[in-house]
């Protein structure tokens, strides 16, 4: 995705209002080994681009000044009640050091797993994003969790994720529940029916 930026001299609370009320947003490249640079961007632009969640898990193209670089959407800053993006951090990209990103985790197959196909059972998300480490040429931009084995009162485990080729999860040895799947009160389960009670002796 490719995020267009100007050269931002001045500083300060002060200019930083004048910038908005010109629809512009403050912001600051860094990391790697050039200083950082501030910059200003298109404000509506950049409200609408995150909006979009490949904007926040994937390496954006940052083009200042006509040259470009490779940069991760590291933070930003809303105004508390009005739809208003106060600031925006973006962090250099090295192409041969790993990056730590959380990326979004796009849930499939669980209308036809056991759990909810058979049990009539319900499949809890207990994660929606997941602590990732990898190159940035390998970063996907979100993880799939595959439901369609889940059983009713049971659970999904990160270890159970299949992670792409040079993804590894941060957490993985805690192995954290992604996914859980439940019986409502009161709905259908694929266990036996209990026994029925005992006959009266006559």
């Amino acid at each position: 995705m490719k995020v267009v930026a100007f050269p931002r001299t001045e500083q300060g609370s002060g200019a930083s209002r004048r910038l908005r009320r010109a629809g512009h947003t403050p912001g600051i490249i860094y990391g790697g080994t050039a200083a950082p640079v501030n910059v200003a961007l298109d404000h509506n632009a950049l409200f609408h681009a995150l909006k979009k969640e490949a904007f926040h898990s994937s390496i954006l193209d940052l083009e200042v000044d006509g040259k470009s670089e490779k940069v991760l959407l590291r933070d930003f800053q809303m105004h508390a009640f009005k739809p208003l993006v106060l600031h925006a951090d973006f962090q250099r990209v090295d192409p041969n050091q790993k990056i730590h990103m959380k990326v979004p985790l796009h849930f499939i197959n669980a209308e036809i797993s056991p759990a909810i196909k058979l049990s009539g059972g319900i499949i809890s998300h207990v994660m929606n994003e997941l602590d990732i480490s990898c190159l940035p040429k390998d970063l996907p931009a979100f993880v799939e969790v595959d439901l369609s084995n889940m059983q009713v009162n049971s659970s999904f485990h990160v270890a159970d994720l299949k992670l792409p080729a040079g993804v590894v999860a941060v957490h993985a040895k805690d192995n954290p529940t992604i996914a859980t799947a439940t019986v409502p009160g009161g709905g259908k389960s694929d266990e036996p029916a209990a026994p029925a009670a005992a006959e009266e002796k006559k």
